[in-house]
Formats: structure tokens, sequence, C-alpha cells
């Protein structure tokens, strides 16, 4: 029995050619999009909470009206680490940063550093700081001002003599070198225990008193409400924060106009300006291009928040969408053909592919943004390479068992009889066990595809794109309609996959009967 020619050989060959078919259109189409696109290109990335994100919209629009570079922006990478660690590796070329930040967690110093010790320090990472822009932004221990007065806190060393209190802090804060635990040394609050809590959401916990301390930054628009206190930091712990610019070297030898733009923002933000457009997002709902379009000319533009059908449906929704289905498609169809060989394997040589199938169940228990930064760090690099990966590797598991579980499920009646025509083992999987179990394999690769589509959604953390950026930004900037306007379409998105691999199975069943 030649196994390439049956039936199931043809068809599982024609579902391969029609995906990487289809592959090949999506690559067509963007490369397409950009045909007679400049070649030399500067790539703006900002970090994960709203004052990054609309310095890095300032620093693009600054370099599009003054360069004629291609500029591109990732926004809300994510945290310090992964930001640095794509400078190094080239994919973005600048990002704002502070210089409290670059000291304590980039450099891992105890002390102050002057930006020449900063630059000697990142030599040898061929990176540099400097473009001051004018305010700095500190951490800061934030209270309602109610709560504060009634335990009798003003400093944060008063905090001692309350270990019972509800601490919501964001979860950089909770791990960096100058952060939560470096003050619990200094502070002596090792009795004081902390919960993570997303920074955009910091301060609606805080109104509604399912907390009684935050991390803040002393740009927040919601410190301007007096309902707030900032607790003194009378152990000066906390260094200076003045924002910079952190980029690669190698990125702006040969476009010194772009270096040249970019020193035209030096000290052009005041303490009070940066608050201001933080508020301008997070309370007024301004977008962040429109609040930095604002900043640069130095004329208020007319704009109102979007509607949701506006925001749902805005200028980047056939991005996000291609962007979601390539993440989507492409890790389930690497999946599956990973995915069903194994578990045919599993069924064929327990001894051999159980071990598979643990070791695809222990990925499963590794929380996603834990399994993005190890594999950014393998491969050395954000993006899409790293985010498919992640994918294909969630949806391996119900692929791998439903194809084991459907083919132990086979009518032991159905293969003896083929056997006991002449039938030898591998006819018999590619003729009688294999159609039996489809309705098995085609369910654990609609499993496979919901997964997929809502775990998706963390690629925008690192750059990978998809409707996870929307998302992102409404957590970042504590607004819902952002998040549903993300939300949504990966719900409808994983509905229609779940709607369209139903209609193949029961036209798979159709055909059988």
């Amino acid at each position: 029995m030649n196994f390439l020619g049956s039936p199931i050989a043809r068809k599982f060959k024609n579902y391969l050619f029609t995906l990487i078919s289809l592959f090949i259109c999506f690559a067509q189409i963007s490369n397409a999009e950009s045909v007679g696109k400049k070649t030399e290109t500067v790539t703006v990335a900002s970090k994960r909470f709203t004052e990054s994100y609309i310095l890095a919209e300032i620093i693009a629009q600054t370099l599009k009206n003054n360069t004629d570079y291609e500029i591109k922006t990732k926004l809300g990478l994510g945290n310090t680490t992964i930001l640095f660690s794509a400078l190094i590796q080239g994919n973005i070329d600048v990002y704002p940063e502070y210089l409290g930040t670059i000291t304590k967690e980039i450099l891992k110093e105890d002390g102050t550093l002057s930006l020449e010790q900063i630059n000697k320090r990142l030599l040898p990472f061929k990176i540099q700081a400097g473009v001051f822009l004018g305010f700095q932004n500190s951490y800061a221990l934030a209270m309602r001002k109610d709560r504060a007065m009634q335990l009798g806190i003003t400093t944060i060393a008063d905090l001692a003599k309350h270990p019972s209190l509800k601490i919501g802090f964001s979860h950089e804060f909770l791990g960096r070198p100058d952060g939560w635990p470096s003050i619990q040394k200094i502070y002596g609050l090792s009795n004081l225990s902390a919960k993570g809590l997303d920074h955009g959401l910091s301060y609606s916990a805080l109104e509604k008193k399912q907390v009684d301390l935050i991390d803040a930054y002393t740009t927040d628009a919601q410190l301007s409400n007096e309902k707030i206190v900032l607790l003194i930091d009378n152990q000066r712990f906390f260094p200076s924060y003045e924002a910079v610019l952190l980029y690669r070297i190698e990125s702006f030898k040969d476009k010194p106009n772009a270096l040249l733009a970019l020193e035209g923002l030096s000290q052009k933000i005041s303490q009070i300006e940066m608050r201001n457009m933080n508020a301008e997002v997070e309370v007024q709902g301004l977008t962040f291009s429109s609040t930095a379009q604002s900043f640069i000319i130095k004329e208020q533009i007319s704009s109102e928040p979007l509607s949701f059908m506006k925001q749902l449906f805005g200028p980047d929704f056939l991005r996000l969408s291609y962007e979601h289905s390539i993440l989507v498609f492409l890790s389930l169809f690497i999946a599956m053909i990973i995915g069903i060989p194994l578990g045919i394997l599993t069924f064929c040589n327990p001894s051999v592919g159980n071990p598979m199938l643990y070791v695809s169940g222990i990925f499963q228990t590794i929380p996603s943004l834990a399994l993005l930064a190890f594999l950014i760090t393998i491969f050395q690099t954000i993006g899409p390479l790293p985010a498919i990966t992640a994918l294909s590797l969630y949806a391996l598991l119900p692929i791998i068992e439903n194809t084991n579980t459907g083919l132990l499920t086979v009518n032991p009646s159905l293969r003896e009889s083929a056997r006991a025509l002449g039938a030898n083992r591998w006819v018999c999987l590619v003729k009688i066990e294999l159609p039996a179990a489809i309705p098995s394999i085609v369910s654990g690769i609609k499993i496979a595809a919901i997964t997929a589509t809502g775990t998706a959604t963390i690629a925008a953390f690192v750059g990978a794109g998809g409707y996870g950026e929307r998302i992102a930004q409404g957590l970042a900037t504590n607004n819902t309609q952002t998040m549903l306007a993300g939300a949504i379409p990966a719900a409808i998105f994983a509905t229609l996959i779940q709607a369209l691999i139903s209609l193949y199975a029961r036209f798979v069943a159709r055909s059988r009967a």
C-alpha cells in the first residue's frame, strides 16, 4: 500500500498546499505594500504606560516632520528589560527612558551616575543616552488623603506601623532594583506585603478602596486630584528620573539629520506639560497621536474622543486583523504538522509518545509572558518569531491528545476485521483508524485554534501586533472602550474560526457517509 497515494494523504497534501498558498498570498500582499517605500527606517518604541506612548509618538512625529526616513513605531512592548534587549538586538532604534531606570535597572548601580558615566558603561552595548526632554518622572508612593490622615501616615517610614495595609504595585515596580524590594530593606517594611496590579488600574482601585497604597509616577494625571497624597521619601531613596532618549549608535551613525531632529526636543517638555498630556489621554480620552501632534505644533487640535464604532473600525483595524490572522493561522499550522504526527506516535508507541504528551502539557502550565520572555532570550529578537513559537507550543497539547484519543477509541472490531483480511499495521492506520479518528482530531484543532486566538493578544507585548495592541493600550490608560475595541474582534475571530472548523468537520462526516 502506497501511503503517499492514499486518500488521506492526498487530502492532507491538498490542505497543506492550500495553507501554504494562503500564506504566500499574505506575504505577497505584505511585500506589495512595501514596494516604493524608503529603505532606511527608524523604529521608535515605547513601554506600556501612557507617558511612554505619548513620548514615543512625539519622537516619531518629530522624525517624520524633519527627515525623509520611514518612521515605524512599536508601542507598548513591555518593561525595561524587553525594550533594552530589543535595542541591543537592533529590533528598535530609540525609545524614551529615565536616568534612574538606566542606572538602577539596566546598569545595576546603587549610586548616582552622571550622563557621561552612564554612556561610558553603555558603550560596550553600542547604546547611548542623550537629549534631556526637560522633565523628570520619579517614582512615588500614593494613598488616599483621607486614609493617610486617618492612619497618621505622611512618610514612607510611617508605613511600618501599619502591616495590614492593602498594597497594589505595578509588576515592574515589584521586581526592579529601585522598587519595592529595596524600599522594604531601606525603610524596614518587611512586615508589609504587596500584590501585583497593572498601573493603568491602580488609581481606580485606590479610589474604590480596593487598595490603600500604590506606586505612582510624579507626572501621573491623577495626581492633580486633591484626594490623593504622595508620601514623603524622607530617606531620599528614589534617584533622579530625568527623561532622556536611549538609542542605538549604529542606527544614527549614518543619519545625522535624524539625531539633529531629536536634539530639537531637548528641554522642550516641562513637568506640567507632561502631566497635562497624560491627562488629555487618560481623562479626556484623546489619542496618543493627537496629543503628541498638539504638543509639536503648539496648538490645541480640536479632537474629540472617538465613538466606540469609530475606534473599533479605526485606521489600524485592517493591519491588526492581518497581524492577528498571521499569528493564529501560522501557529495553528505549525502545531498541526507537529502535533498530529506526535499524536499518531503516542498511539503507536506510547513509551516514546507519552513523554512528548507530558512535555506539551508542561508548556500549558508556563505563564504566557514568562514563556515569551524565555523565547526572546533564546531567539535574541522580539516580534512574530517568539510569539508564533509560543502560540504553537500552547496549541500542541489538544492536538496531540485528541489525535491519540481518537485513535484509541476506534472500534477494535474494525481493526481486527482489516487485519483478518491481510492489512498490515500501516494500511490499517491509514485506511481504518485515521479516518475514524478525524472527528476527534478536528475537535483538538478547534480547541487549539480558540486557544491560539485568545493567547495571541499577548503578542502585542513583544511587538508582534494583533488585537492585543488595543488591549494593552486600554490597560495602560484604564480605557474600557479601547480594551473592548481589541477584545471584541479577538472574540469574533475565535468564533469564526470555530465555525469554519465545525463546517469542515461536517463536510468530512458527510463525505464519509
